[in-house]
């Protein structure tokens, strides 16, 4: 049981380095194809502010790679669960005030990792 909550962990974790990627470096680029709901015009104006968003993704991610490296388990368990509470309230967040998939993408899978380590 606790590898399939280690393997949710990471699979969040590259998500999260998906999103730094995609907001920091793509978001004029890939960022109108991920974004399609969005003007095309608004990429350009908001590339820093995505860029701020990025980095905070990369900070969660950091976070959860942290987690995994931590050999004691009840600090790896807690520093998993804090990260992850993180990502969670931001899905459930971005899904009431900007898109329900927002849920599906982020707080989802943060969601099944945190159900994972609470069944350990």
């Amino acid at each position: 049981m606790e590898w399939i909550a280690k393997v949710l962990i990471a699979l969040v974790a590259m998500l999260h380095l998906y999103f730094l990627w995609l907001e920091m470096f793509a978001w004029e680029t890939r960022g109108k194809k991920v974004f399609k709901s969005l003007p095309e015009d608004i990429f350009t104006p908001t590339k820093v502010m995505a860029a701020n968003q990025g980095l905070y993704n990369g900070f969660l991610s950091a976070g959860l790679i942290w987690s995994l490296l931590i050999s004691d388990p009840e600090w790896w368990i807690n520093i998993a669960c804090f990260f992850l509470s993180c990502i969670l309230v931001a899905g459930i967040y971005g899904a009431v005030t900007a898109d329900r998939k927002i849920f599906l993408v982020q707080g989802l899978p943060a969601l099944l990792a945190l159900v994972m380590l609470w069944m350990l």
